[in-house]
């Protein structure tokens, strides 16, 4: 596929081919974008902030509510096309476009809610006589920077709310995954949103990320990916608003008490869907001691039941990681982990890109497979003595993105509630659940800013106060 560029599909200094990770085939190439492709971009989207904002919110409303109508149309197509880039289950590319299109509905009915607010200036020392209100208005250009693993749903969560805001939006595409974005704005230009609204850049990170973090003509930056891309983009964006939605560990806590039916089947939904390439998946479950044993016992057939194969197959559970590298790495963390006293409950295999579900028992805080971020289908069980030291062990993370426990006490879920440090706070189901209008977002390395269409527009829009001084 073309790269759009100021309203034309265009290609670029050389291609990167797409790679279905499941048989390694190659299925299309898309165009390596140069710093004056990025200069040709920005030129463009500047004019289109300009003509982005002079339609009127009920009139984004009615396009956003077009594209949305015309992704639900094309559903087979653009499933079809997540599973092939990035190794996703079929079932999960039907969910995860059809989530899409909520989400571009969602955001649209934020284009007809942008509303002002008055200020009682009465109410200040000198303030009378006059009459104060805000207006709200686009930051102007956006760039959306999208990660793989959510190559459509997490696309629209960006461009929906920037459009519906009245922005113009630049989208860089994960390089692995690229196809799903290019699809979609064409969707959008079907769907009447003017060429000027939206472009689609292809390239890596090393040949343009600098280069469009950095331009001044950006005003807003929202970003999903890894922490430590998510901080050089931060160093290089100057004076941006900037939204990150970086990674984790999500920590699960089974307390005694806990439905371990529920709890396992949780485990096994949230640990492994998407080969566990979820910023939020289940990846560290602390246990109590008095039901250790039994939770792993109940876990196992179910890990052992999820059929790896063709994610086209309506029958495989899941399917490869997006490279080969990443399931290497995924299996020396395995490795390091047994060396040091884990022991391996099930999976632990490797063919290609295919990594089976894994499930570790007795990890221990230092190892690498509890400290960083795995994602990857690799599951770390250990077991405590009681809530404090649960929370305590789900708290020593650089990250808090998730967290979950289990429990049918409701002082112990609120206690879990109000000290576990985690923007997103699940009780009596695993960390990796989402409903796309729900504000959604990290604390500590997990970034800061929320997504979900409502709170991602405020990001996306400045506020104006208006003072009037009324003659006495």
């Amino acid at each position: 596929m073309q790269m759009l560029i100021a309203g034309k599909w265009v290609d670029g200094n050389g291609t990167i081919p797409v790679i279905n990770p499941f048989d390694n085939s190659e299925i299309d190439t898309v165009p390596k974008a140069t710093p004056a492709d990025v200069d040709r971009a920005m030129a463009f989207a500047l004019e289109g902030a300009k003509k982005m904002r002079r339609i009127s919110g009920y009139e984004r409303y009615r396009l956003l509510m077009r594209a949305a109508a015309l992704m639900e149309e094309q559903l087979d197509d653009l499933a079809e096309t997540i599973t092939r880039e990035e190794g996703k289950v079929i079932a999960e590319s039907r969910l995860e476009v059809a989530r899409a299109a909520e989400t571009l509905v969602v955001s649209a009915e934020e284009a007809k809610r942008l509303g002002s607010e008055v200020v009682p200036l009465d109410g200040a020392s000198g303030g009378g006589n006059r009459f104060g209100f805000t207006l709200r208005v686009p930051c102007g250009v956006v760039l959306a920077i999208t990660p793989f693993n959510f190559p459509l749903n997490l696309v629209v969560h960006k461009v929906g709310p920037a459009l519906a805001a009245g922005n113009s939006v630049v989208i860089k595409p994960a390089t692995d995954t690229p196809l799903s974005a290019l699809k979609f704005s064409r969707v959008l230009l079907e769907a009447g949103i003017p060429a000027e609204g939206v472009q689609c850049i292809t390239g890596t990170g090393g040949d343009i990320g600098d280069v469009l973090a950095s331009d001044p003509r950006v005003r807003k930056i929202s970003f999903t990916g890894s922490r430590d891309v998510g901080e050089r983009i931060c160093r290089t964006a100057g004076l941006k608003k900037v939204t990150m939605e970086l990674g984790s560990n999500a920590p699960l806590i089974v307390l005694p008490d806990a439905d371990l039916e529920k709890a396992t089947q949780a485990i096994a939904v949230t640990g492994f869907a998407n080969a566990g390439q979820v910023c939020i998946s289940a990846q560290r479950v602390l246990a109590h001691k008095s039901i250790y044993a039994d939770l792993i016992d109940a876990l196992k057939p179910k890990v052992e039941a999820l059929a790896t194969g063709n994610p086209l197959q309506g029958e495989t559970k899941m399917g490869p990681m997006v490279r080969e590298s990443d399931a290497v790495r995924v299996a020396e963390w395995v490795e390091e982990a047994k060396k040091s006293g884990a022991r391996l409950i099930t999976g632990g295999g490797r063919e290609g890109a295919m990594y089976a579900p894994t499930v570790l028992a007795d990890v221990k805080p230092d190892m690498r497979i509890s400290r960083e971020e795995v994602f990857g289908p690799a599951v770390g069980l250990a077991s405590v003595e009681t809530i404090e030291e649960a929370i305590e062990l789900a708290n020593d993370s650089d990250y808090g993105l998730s967290a979950a426990i289990f429990t049918e006490n409701l002082d112990n879920a609120m206690k879990f509630a109000r000290e576990v440090d985690s923007g997103n706070i699940h009780i009596n189901w695993g960390p990796q659940w989402r409903a796309d209008l729900m504000p959604y977002g990290g604390l500590k390395d997990s970034g800061f800013g929320k997504e979900g269409p409502k709170y991602a527009v405020e990001e996306m829009t400045e506020t104006k106060m208006v003072v009037m001084h009324l003659r006495d």
